[in-house]
């Protein structure tokens, strides 16, 4: 599914420093940075709280949007951002320049769905292994997700990258296709042996009840042989 255009607000940023750039978030806006393609290094002030809705969407850092220059457009994505630990609040932006006729890698989330198998009749576990696959197109065919149903996953079955339904005529799986990204396994063998596990916690606390008994007698013992011992000296 192609991403619907989304516009950024921003504006040339003549001075830096970091009172400039406390000056910028008291307004609104994040400092940023745009590079790459054949356009030269630009320093930005944009719009925080559309790059931070950008940040929130579903198709995250591989949103593609256009940057608003006083009228000119420029096509860009998130490449890295700077967050404060304590607030939360955008810091700085590093904006990629993207040309819409090239091919670009970006990592796309796997989501999936339905209850396999393995696990509704056979009584398996459903293990998720890889998150997310690499994938090589142009930036206005990235795709915000890709979504695998797993009902149909026996046990000790695999769902691997090879397995996503890719439109090879608009992109290309960079991730080894023999990636698993999920699989139905068995329970493990300690959790198959509840029995032992309960004998051998039935039989463990006898011993120190009785070796307590002991103690106790033998003391008992030595405290009537204490108590004898003034009553010969009197």
């Amino acid at each position: 599914m192609a991403q619907e255009k989304i516009v950024v607000e921003g504006a040339p940023r003549a001075t830096r420093g970091k009172n400039e750039a406390r000056r910028l978030r008291l307004t609104g806006k994040v400092p940023a940075v745009l590079y790459g393609g054949k356009g030269e290094a630009i320093t930005l002030a944009l719009n925080a709280k559309q790059v931070g809705a950008i940040l929130r969407s579903e198709s995250g850092h591989n949103t593609l949007f256009q940057v608003d220059l006083g009228g000119k457009h420029e096509p860009a994505i998130l490449k890295d951002w700077l967050v404060d630990p304590i607030t939360g609040r955008l810091l700085h932006v590093d904006l990629l320049r993207i040309a819409m006729d090239v091919r670009m890698r970006v990592k796309v989330p796997v989501h999936t769905f339905g209850e396999p198998s393995g696990v509704k009749v056979e009584g398996g576990v459903f293990e998720i292994v890889t998150r997310e696959v690499e994938i090589e197109c142009l930036p206005g065919e990235i795709p915000t997700e890709f979504k695998l149903d797993v009902s149909g996953l026996a046990m000790n079955g695999q769902l691997r990258a090879g397995d996503i339904p890719i439109d090879t005529a608009k992109m290309k799986l960079v991730t080894e296709p023999e990636r698993v990204l999920a699989h139905v396994v068995a329970l493990k063998v300690e959790e198959e042996k509840p029995a032992e596990a309960v004998a051998a916690e039935t039989a463990t606390p006898a011993e120190p009840e009785v070796i307590k008994k002991g103690k106790k007698e033998a003391e008992g013992e030595e405290g009537a042989e204490g108590a004898e011992k003034p009553e010969k000296k009197k």
